[in-house]
C-alpha cells in the first residue's frame, strides 16, 4: 500500500507498534506465573484477542488496497474492544487489581481510538464518509 503520505511497511505504523506492545503486556499479565494461569479459556481468549489486533492491522495493510485495509482496521478495533472487555473480567475475577486492569484498559481504549481515526481517515479519502 505504498503512498507518499503513508507508511511503507505495517511495522512503521504507530497503531501496529502500540498493538504489539499491548499484546506483549497481555501475555505478561496472563502468563504461567499469574493469577489466571489455570484459567486456560480466559487466558487463551484474551491473548488471542490481543494478537488479533496486531494481526488484522498487518494483514489489512499487506492487502494493498485501502478499502481492504479499512475493513481490517474495523476488525482490529473490534478485537481491541474484546481485550478491554476481558480486562473487566480479569478485574472481576481478581486476576488483576483494579488499578492494573484500569491501566491496561486505558491503553487499549487509546489504541482503539487511534485505529478508529485511521480507519475514518482512509474511508474519508475514499469518499465513503463525508
Amino acid at each position: 500500500m505504498k503512498n507518499d503520505n503513508f507508511a511503507e511497511r505495517f511495522e512503521d505504523l504507530r497503531i501496529w507498534q502500540a498493538a504489539r506492545k499491548q499484546a506483549g503486556e497481555i501475555y505478561a499479565v496472563t502468563g504461567p506465573d499469574t493469577a489466571c494461569s489455570r484459567d486456560f479459556g480466559f487466558r487463551d481468549q484474551i491473548q488471542r484477542a490481543a494478537v488479533s489486533v496486531m494481526n488484522n492491522i498487518a494483514e489489512g495493510f499487506e492487502g494493498g488496497f485501502q478499502t481492504e485495509f479499512a475493513r481490517f482496521l474495523k476488525i482490529a478495533k473490534g478485537s481491541c474492544g474484546e481485550v478491554r472487555f476481558m480486562l473487566y473480567l480479569a478485574e472481576d475475577l481478581e486476576y488483576l487489581s483494579p488499578e492494573e486492569a484500569s491501566a491496561h484498559r486505558s491503553s487499549a481504549e487509546k489504541l482503539s481510538k487511534s485505529i478508529s481515526a485511521l480507519e475514518k481517515s482512509i474511508r474519508t479519502k475514499l469518499g465513503e464518509l463525508s
